[in-house]
């Protein structure tokens, strides 16, 4: 099962999906992990009733964090903003489907982070901190 994840990973790191920013945008946020120095930009559209209709989003790091976030986008569209800021950290690292070092588990989280911290507008820090922890 584990080989499984694997290349599962390695695909949505080597075949990035929702690659690149998108300009027109109606969501614009971007950190960093300061453990490894991964960084990821995560840009949306939404509709009017605050639907993601669009994902995109760039970045540098390690497999893990780059296909997380690939997973994380295509999960995304269709969701309302609202329903994205619940996603859940374990169903993250569920996607994910191994066992990770506590260093591993920030980098797949990362992308979360931006949405999470992104999507309260910067106000976000003191429930990420929250939510971070493990």
């Amino acid at each position: 099962m584990e080989d499984m994840y694997r290349e599962l990973i390695l695909d949505h790191a080597r075949n990035r999906r929702n690659w690149g920013i998108l300009d027109p945008n109606d969501f614009d946020h971007e950190e960093s992990n300061p453990l490894c120095g991964d960084h990821l930009r995560l840009t949306l559209r939404l509709d009017r009733d605050d639907t993601i209709t669009a994902v995109g989003w760039d970045g540098e790091g390690c497999a893990i964090s780059q296909a997380s976030a690939s997973m994380l986008g295509e999960e995304l569209i269709g969701m309302t903003l609202a329903q994205a800021r619940r996603i859940d950290k374990q169903q993250l690292l569920e996607n994910i489907g191994l066992r990770l070092s506590i260093n591993r588990v920030k980098c797949a989280l990362l992308p979360l982070k931006v949405l999470v911290i992104g999507a309260y507008d910067g106000a976000g820090a003191e429930e990420w901190l929250e939510f971070e922890n493990l």
